[in-house]
């Protein structure tokens, strides 16, 4: 068995898929588009198969999560640049446009080398090797 994909609720759909376009090099499927609900979502691909689904919905309340804290339930997604030095330069460019570093780059406890950075949105995302 595999993870065939996450999803996650966002307020900007074009401002979000843009991001992970830049950023992570994903492609994205056609908009999806159902009027009944007034539902909207992209299916963003990763090169390794697998997929993000980024969704709006006006009925959908905004989180009233604090960023900085921790909780229970899915608070972050890694996504793996495939070296060390990667991961310092995709920081340190997003740190540059604007993004909020969160957890510097270095080597963890159980050994991973990543960083954490917040998308346009507030979501957290390590950045490993």
């Amino acid at each position: 068995m595999k993870i065939d994909h996450l999803a996650m609720w966002v307020t900007d759909l074009e401002k979000m898929k843009s991001f992970y376009q830049q950023y992570f090099q994903v492609t994205s499927g056609e908009k999806y588009f159902n009027p009944k609900k007034n539902f909207e979502s992209y299916f963003l691909n990763f090169e390794n198969g697998c997929r993000l689904e980024i969704m709006k919905m006006p009925s959908i309340p905004t989180s009233e999560n604090d960023i900085y804290r921790q909780f229970t339930g899915l608070i972050h997604f890694a996504i793996s640049t495939g070296s060390k030095q990667a991961v310092d330069v995709l920081t340190e460019q997003l740190r540059a446009d604007g993004y909020e570093v969160v957890g510097e780059p270095r080597t963890t406890g159980d050994g991973y080398y990543e960083s954490v950075i917040l998308d346009p949105e507030g979501n957290r995302i390590e950045i490993t090797e």
